[in-house]
């Protein structure tokens, strides 16, 4: 009998099968313990579902609901029994998973024709738990590329049906639950009995999805209103529908009738206009503004909306002046470090925000001031040799992610302040029931800025991202409805044209986690 070997990293044991056995048949083989049920797998560093056949000598890391990629095997299991659910009470209505806001999933029911109601969601969500309770297997199927297309026809899918068109492969898969079809991008936990912690509540026109926390799987998430950050999730939903781009089959056809061209212009010229009506604010309140904070998550694309921002307000008669939180980092060795032992740079002690504050208070006082400049090469900062001194007219800009929280400028009167947050709220869906992760779309940005202008690799940016990530939560986040304004600095065609700069750094990353599992010997 052919067989082979399989290491297990939760264990750090090696164990020997037959060729063709299953994640799922050697999960209780190796005895790992891991705090909630088991659901998939990294097999080789590639996230893999417990039908997963082993042909090869491969190491193996189970997880759980816990780790990054099991919960996206959990929420995106969620999102095919919500949308069971619907066409099991509203035939006629499409569901439309919009974003990701408040630690869940706003969702829309599209031809509903009236107000989604209380008693509707409690169908929705009695429906979803009757699903769970019924344990049915969540079943991957190849079929034809034909017979997938018709598949989602019949299921008032047209979206997922254009799309596997337009990819043109001669197979593709779909999943089956209890008869009805969907297609997802990624993989489902092996069947609905694994979902048992979810919610589901009203949230402005549509719903709330809520997902477990991970820390505590028990318990779902928390939320809360977020009116400002919903405003611009509508505020740019409308632009889609403006553009009548609202999500990639859309997109991809546009592109083909040569009307990106059109598209580009326009989504540039809402940015614009956007960013003229922010500078129309901050000149409405000149004589009382001094400061103009601009904060956002890493990526948001502060360093370019702020230089956008001065041109507007040289536009309406002031002086605009930036100057960047980054050159305000503690040196080094002061800097704070997180649970893991890295360095938090997301935390607001990172910054020296007692320095920062007394050259405000000697600019806003009419002195002179010497600008510094951080060196993150040996992590200390420098006199710069610039020296700014605020003229009549002058505004300063202040860009860096701690701009929403009070305690980075205590002694500035609220009023003489004017606070923007950022983010790349991403505007457009794969499809009704995939949308395309904010927090993806920023990592695929800071993975190429790193890459050109910080000499990073990609392997060093994923590395980090999960402690970028938790640093926001923490520091960034919490403080975001402190803003004035928001703005959203994704662009409709933004992924197509980045696809070409980060394809290649994905590939390297990929091959550099081959190599790492070659030298292993699996």
């Amino acid at each position: 009998m052919n067989t082979i070997d399989i290491y297990c990293v939760n264990t750090g044991t090696k164990k020997s099968y037959p060729l063709g056995i299953t994640l799922s048949e050697i999960k209780d083989d190796f005895q790992v313990k891991l705090d909630n049920p088991i659901i998939g797998a990294m097999v080789n560093h590639k996230v893999k579902e417990l039908s997963f056949v082993f042909v090869k000598n491969k190491k193996v890391e189970f997880i759980d609901y816990s780790h990054p990629d099991g919960l996206r095997l959990y929420v995106r299991s969620l999102f095919f029994i919500l949308y069971a659910s619907v066409r099991q009470l509203f035939p006629e209505v499409k569901l439309k998973m919009m974003h990701g806001i408040s630690r869940g999933y706003y969702c829309e029911l599209s031809g509903l024709d009236r107000p989604i109601s209380e008693s509707d969601i409690f169908a929705i969500k009695s429906e979803m738990q009757q699903l769970v309770d019924r344990d049915i297997p969540f079943e991957k199927i190849g079929l034809p590329t034909e017979e997938v297309v018709e598949i989602c026809r019949k299921q008032n899918l047209p979206y997922k049906a254009t799309l596997l068109e337009q990819q043109g492969t001669l197979f593709s898969y779909l999943y089956f639950m209890d008869g009805l079809a969907n297609y997802f991008y990624g993989y489902l936990v092996p069947s609905t009995g694994y979902l048992k912690v979810f919610d589901l509540v009203s949230y402005y026109e549509g719903l709330l999805l809520r997902i477990p926390n991970p820390a505590k799987f028990s318990e779902v998430q928390p939320y809360s209103k977020l009116d400002k950050l919903f405003g611009i999730f509508q505020e740019h939903k409308d632009w889609a529908e403006l553009m009548d781009v609202p999500n990639v089959a859309r997109l991809n056809e546009n592109t083909l009738n040569g009307e990106s061209g059109d598209i580009i212009k326009i989504s540039e010229a809402l940015h614009e206009k956007k960013i003229a009506e922010i500078a129309n604010l901050i000149r409405d309140r000149k004589d009382e503004v001094k400061i103009v904070l601009i904060a956002g998550p890493s990526a948001s694309g502060k360093t370019t909306f702020c230089k956008r921002l001065m041109v507007q307000l040289a536009v309406n008669g002031l002086k605009p002046t930036m100057i960047s939180l980054d050159d305000y980092f503690v040196d080094r060795e002061k800097t704070p470090k997180d649970r893991n032992g890295e360095f938090d740079f997301e935390a607001i002690e990172a910054i020296d925000v007692e320095y920062f504050n007394q050259q405000l208070i000697q600019l806003f006082n009419g002195e002179t001031v010497e600008l510094p400049k951080f060196n993150f090469t040996v992590g200390k900062k420098f006199p710069s040799g610039k020296k700014l001194k605020l003229e009549q007219g002058s505004i300063l800009i202040v860009e860096g992610i701690h701009g929403m929280n009070p305690e980075l400028v205590p002694h500035i009167e609220p009023a003489n302040t004017f606070k923007i947050f950022l983010s790349a709220l991403t505007q457009i869906s794969i499809d009704d029931q995939n949308h395309i992760s904010t927090t993806d779309n920023r990592l695929i940005r800071r993975m190429i800025r790193d890459s050109k202008y910080r000499n990073y690799s990609a392997q060093e940016t994923i590395r980090r991202w999960q402690s970028v990530r938790a640093g926001e939560d923490k520091n960034i986040f919490p403080y975001q409805e402190n803003a004035d304004v928001m703005f959203n600095s994704a662009l409709i065609y933004e992924l197509a044209v980045l696809k070409k700069y980060a394809e290649p750094l994905l590939k390297q990353y990929q091959k550099a986690r081959q190599n790492s599992v070659k030298a292993s010997g699996c």
